[in-house]
This record gives C-alpha cells, sequence and structure tokens, in this order.
C-alpha cells in the first residue's frame, strides 16, 4: 500500500514495483481511462462519486488479485488512517499480508514536484493541483504512526 501525499514520489515508486512483477492499481489511471479528464469529460462536481465507483471496481480486482497469489501494489494515497485500516482488513482477511510505504515529503519538495506535474496533465497528473488544493490535502493527511510503516523520505 502506498501512502503520502500528493506529488510526493507513489506513482514513481508504484512504477518500479510493477517493472519487479508487481500488479499496479491507481485510481487515476482508471479514472482517466474509464472517464477521461477532470472538468473536461465529466463535470468536477461528479468527481468524488466516480472516484469512489472506481475504487469499488479496483477492490474487487484487488480481492481477485490476491487469490490469484499476485504482489499487487495500491498506488492510492491513503490519506487517512481509517482508509489505511479498512484495506489491511479487507487484504488480511483475503489471507495475505501488507506493506506500508510511506512517501514523506516537506510541503517545498511537494510544490516543486507538482510544479513540473502540473506542466503536463495525464492519467497519473489527471489535473492541476494548486496550491490551495496542496494545502488542503497537506493539512488533511494523516501521517502513518505505528502502522508498521516504511518511511521513504522524499528529498
Amino acid at each position: 500500500m502506498m501512502c503520502g501525499v500528493c506529488g510526493s514520489g507513489k506513482t514513481t515508486y508504484a512504477k518500479q514495483k510493477e517493472k519487479e512483477g508487481y500488479v499496479r492499481l491507481s485510481v487515476d489511471e482508471e479514472m482517466w481511462r474509464i472517464y477521461g479528464r477532470k472538468g473536461v469529460d465529466f463535470p468536477d462536481e461528479r468527481y468524488e462519486e466516480l472516484s469512489e465507483k472506481t475504487e469499488s471496481m479496483l477492490r474487487e480486482r484487488l480481492l481477485r488479485l490476491i487469490k490469484e497469489e499476485k504482489n499487487i501494489v495500491i498506488d492510492f494515497s491513503f490519506w487517512s488512517k481509517e482508509s489505511r485500516s479498512f484495506y489491511r482488513s479487507i487484504i488480511e482477511a483475503a489471507g495475505s499480508t501488507v506493506q506500508l510505504v510511506y512517501m514523506k515529503a516537506s510541503k517545498e519538495i511537494l510544490q516543486k514536484r507538482l510544479a513540473k506535474r502540473n506542466l503536463e496533465l495525464n492519467a497519473n497528473a489527471p489535473f492541476e493541483v494548486t496550491d490551495e488544493i496542496l494545502e488542503h490535502h497537506f493539512q488533511g493527511f494523516q501521517e502513518p504512526c505505528g502502522e508498521g510503516e516504511i518511511v521513504c523520505l522524499q528529498e
């Protein structure tokens, strides 16, 4: 399970794991593939609804992959302890183990990375992350502590 604020390096790390043979599950990529671009192909106000629908579909795929004994990297933000606990419980109930990888980055690092990322929107960067959006995500993020997390400090 990847964990971190937007721009912290979750997808970069997850793509490396994919090269190592893991199956990568990404809400952003599935949203882009199925629904297109936020604010272009579907209205902004439908984002939460479509995101939840997409995540539910990926959760079903996750459980199938666990049954197939595949290695999986979940490329979500897992911003809340509640969401991390929920996924941990369903993964463990399905007979698998969880490794939580926390990509820890300062707000300054995130701002620099997002300034670059905002120049070219794609499936892994589906909309511009403004300073206001980053501030909201940064303040709302619940940093894992005592959850067995592996911390990858970003510099």
